[in-house]
């Protein structure tokens, strides 16, 4: 299966002869080009999925008409301010520190003066340059003047289609379609349109998902208008509601919408805690850059040595220096965890669109990510034990074939768990066994590996006349038995007969539950100290999300006829039956 390729453009010849007379209903050559804009030209020869694709006027709403390949298209002409404002975000730090530092001369002034210039100009050369072109089994995306490309992106290999829109493009009513195609694990999208207007976008979306359907015979995304549902509705198996073929399309269902109030469940974050470190890390990049790396390390160390020198002079200053700290921190950590997460997840929304999960979130940039069922294999829920001090979790989605899966699959980034439950059984299909507690082996391998290794080291330190280490060591190894036992209480495996489930972790618990049919293998793997304590770490390999998903710890025969009882086919031929006793013998 060859990937989507990049080549150098031929001399375009004419593809098609002139069609026939455009038929009642089918779009004009020409349109708004807010909406995307086309290059008129020959009318196309029918296109081969014709008699079974609806068509969609420029405006994103079906037409009457049987498709037809499209025409080429522009990207909105707004793309000409859009472009060159975000070139000159690139350059403007260089081109002020350039003015200031030259004192405005005029060969600096004169040489901004073509920055800019060029800048402007690499906007309408984007704007007249690029090309797109939805065909009937592929996706054409052409670029370049003197080197020109070409991307060809086969239809039925399209597995998501993402919008994202930052404030820049919002303000111009623009959004960027990001197309994500089976073609390896570079992780980087295999087509991107910026920027088009946000109905162009959802058009787009539609009608390539729409087209990748009939190609493929996976169920056709519909559309239709969003409702929120406030009542649980009656699933069918498999988790999300189902609808008979050829009835009408359901109206989008919204699962959930985060209330306000839940961004201050931030502060139980420790990557969200951490945020103002971050901050100050990308400010002292920013700084050395600007004033030069050897600079600014001397000048820190010249305040840290006066700040040792004064703090010799009076033990007070010193205090009240790291009193200050300590209250700064107090307060910059919450709230720029705070003020973070809601950015990131202003207005996050989970909602089923046709056959798929569309999510959407952000203040400042503003994406949507759609996740088909069909793909989707199983989810997973994670929290840390600050989070489940308030019984909270994260969900994702286990899906095949998704690049960046830690964010793009999330379903709900934190939320209460009776809120989770509720949106795993409606969304998709919840796990009703209890998981199966390890033996307690396993209890004593978590407790001598969360309190030996420190123990050791507090040994030698204190040995080597290192008496404050060795009492800090002494400390954390005191803390490994909280630890060790939690981490023993999160161990599990199951199955409800539909779905498997493990569950492993402390500091940060992961519970993944995946549907049977997934499941492409399993492994075993023990260490000298678990096959004498007759454990083994059974590994559950699923072809989506991080692909495994391992039981630690697990009862060796207990986990290999559990195995077996979820993939009889599977395991059932590599079982042997122990031998009966001879009863013969006296």
């Amino acid at each position: 299966m060859s990937d989507p390729h990049e080549q150098p453009e031929p001399d375009r010849q004419p593809e098609r002869p002139p069609g026939p007379p455009a038929e009642p209903g089918r779009a004009p050559d020409t349109a708004d080009p807010a909406a995307g804009v086309p290059v008129t030209g020959p009318a196309p020869a029918p296109d081969p999925l014709s008699e079974a694709v609806g068509g969609t006027g420029d405006d994103g709403a079906p037409a009457a008409a049987a498709a037809e390949p499209e025409e080429d298209r522009r990207l909105s002409p707004k793309t000409m301010v859009t472009a060159s404002l975000n070139q000159l975000r690139s350059f403007i730090i260089p081109i002020a520190v350039a003015l200031f530092a030259g004192q405005f001369n005029p060969w600096v002034l004169g040489g901004s003066g073509i920055a800019l210039v060029g800048i402007l100009i690499s906007g309408v050369y984007t704007y007249k340059t690029f090309r797109y072109r939805v065909g009937a089994e592929r996706l054409e995306i052409r670029s370049g003047l003197i080197a020109r490309s070409r991307r060809t992106i086969p239809l039925e290999r399209i597995r998501g289609v993402d919008i994202t829109s930052t404030l820049l493009h919002r303000v111009f009513g623009l959004a960027v379609v990001k197309i994500e195609a089976a073609a390896g694990g570079s992780g980087a999208e295999e087509g991107k349109l910026d920027a088009v207007t946000r109905a162009e976008a959802e058009r787009l979306r539609t009608e390539l998902l729409h087209r990748r359907a009939l190609l493929t015979g996976a169920p056709e995304p519909d559309a239709a208008a969003v409702q929120v549902d406030s009542q649980d509705p009656q699933t069918e198996e498999g988790g999300h509601e189902q609808h008979a073929p050829g009835a009408a399309a359901p109206a989008d269902v919204v699962y959930f919408q985060m209330p306000t109030r839940w961004y201050f469940y931030a502060v139980l974050s420790l990557g969200y805690l951490l945020t103002p470190f971050a901050a100050l890390a990308a400010l002292f990049g920013f700084a050395s850059q600007v004033f030069g790396g050897d600079t600014l390390s001397d000048y820190l160390a010249d305040g840290a040595i006066a700040a040792v020198d004064a703090a010799r002079d009076g033990l007070l200053v010193l205090v009240l220096l790291a009193v200050g700290l300590v209250l700064f921190l107090a307060v910059a950590m919450p709230l720029f965890a705070v003020i973070t997460y809601a950015v990131n997840h202003w207005n996050f929304t989970l909602r089923r669109s046709g056959e798929s999960l569309v999510t959407e979130r952000g203040l400042f940039t503003r994406r949507s990510v759609t996740l088909e069922h069909r793909r989707i294999r199983g989810h997973e829920l994670a929290d840390t034990p600050l989070e489940r001090t308030r019984s909270l979790v994260k969900l994702s989605a286990i899906v095949t074939g998704l690049a960046d899966s830690s964010t793009r699959a999330t379903l709900l980034p934190i939320g209460k768990r009776v809120t989770v439950d509720a949106v795993v059984a409606r969304a998709l299909a919840p796990f009703t066994a209890s998981l199966i507690a390890h033996p307690p082996a396993a209890r004593t391998r978590r407790l001598v590996r969360a309190i030996v290794p420190f123990a050791l080291l507090a040994a030698g330190a204190g040995a080597l006349g290192w008496y404050w280490v060795a009492g800090g060591l002494a400390v954390l190894a005191l803390l490994g038995v909280p630890l060790g036992l939690d981490r023993y209480r999160s161990l599990g495996h199951g199955y409800d007969g539909g779905r498997v489930s493990v569950r492993s972790g402390s500091l940060q618990r992961g519970q993944a539950v995946v549907e049977q049919g997934a499941i492409i293998g399993w492994s075993w793997s023990q260490t000298l100290f678990q096959r004498r304590s007759g454990l083994a770490t059974m590994e559950v390999a699923v072809g989506a999300g991080s692909g495994s998903y391992d039981a630690v710890d697990a009862d060796f025969h207990e986990s290999v006829a559990f195995a077996a009882d979820v993939t009889p086919a599977m395991i059932g031929p590599f079982l042997v039956a122990e031998p009966e006793p001879d009863q013969g013998r006296p």
